[in-house]
């Protein structure tokens, strides 16, 4: 397959989209992670929370088709997607927007990159697929969807600062996803034989999110006026 084939563009722009269509998790991750940054450091995080996922999610298509066959590694994963929504969640105060520490900028990318980690497990093999293993195709479709994920992640960082709720719904959509990569794990699909389950558990863990940040929240916020 050369770039004079049609079926080369055909991929490509099928990987353009499958990209486009799984970046709207990773777009929430990276607003809520640099929501408290001052403008110079989110710029930063937002680019180098995304350029450092993107390089994840193309070291890890190599390995998926392996890893997603082991036993509890969606599981392990979405147990840790759901720690990560609330501790987006409950960190998410604008009182302690000056207690951040200069490290904020590394942490926000850190939890930017490792979120991305998570949630990529079941989204690089439907990538992989339309590349039919071309990886110069992988590589351009993931770079091709960088600024278009960048440009979504500034846009719903600014939502979020003018509407606070909207963080409740970006940490319950994380929620949502850590569900959903419970129900696929290779271990747990006999779930599906409940179909009930498969509603269930993905809501039930987004409800849990934000129930159990907003309790931190509030106690944290409660502890430091009490200071």
């Amino acid at each position: 397959m050369n770039v004079t084939d049609i079926s080369f563009w055909s991929s490509l722009l099928s990987i353009l989209v499958i990209d486009l269509i799984l970046s709207g998790d990773n777009a929430v991750v990276i607003a809520l992670a640099t929501l408290n940054l001052d403008d110079e450091d989110k710029k930063r995080g937002i680019f180098w929370g995304t350029f450092g996922a993107v390089g994840l999610r193309i070291l890890l298509t190599a390995i998926a088709a392996i890893l997603l066959k082991v036993p509890f590694i969606q599981a392990i994963g979405g147990s840790l997607l759901t720690w990560i929504a609330i501790k987006l969640l409950k960190d998410q105060d604008a009182e302690e927007h000056h207690m951040q520490a200069a490290g904020s900028l590394f942490d926000a990318i850190k939890i930017i990159i490792f979120a991305d980690l998570l949630m990529s497990l079941d989204n690089v093999l439907a990538v992989a697929g339309a590349a039919g293993g071309n990886y110069i195709l992988l590589v351009l479709g993931l770079c091709i969807s960088i600024p278009i994920v960048i440009f979504g992640s500034t846009l719903l960082s600014g939502l979020m600062e003018k509407w606070p709720w909207l963080v409740f719904i970006g940490a319950g959509l994380l929620g949502y996803t850590a569900g959903e990569m419970v129900l696929n794990d290779s271990y747990f699909r006999f779930l599906h034989e409940i179909p009930a389950l498969e509603y269930i558990i993905p809501w039930g863990l987004a409800v849990f999110v934000v129930i159990i940040g907003s309790v931190i929240k509030k106690s944290k916020k409660k502890a430091v006026k009490q200071q």
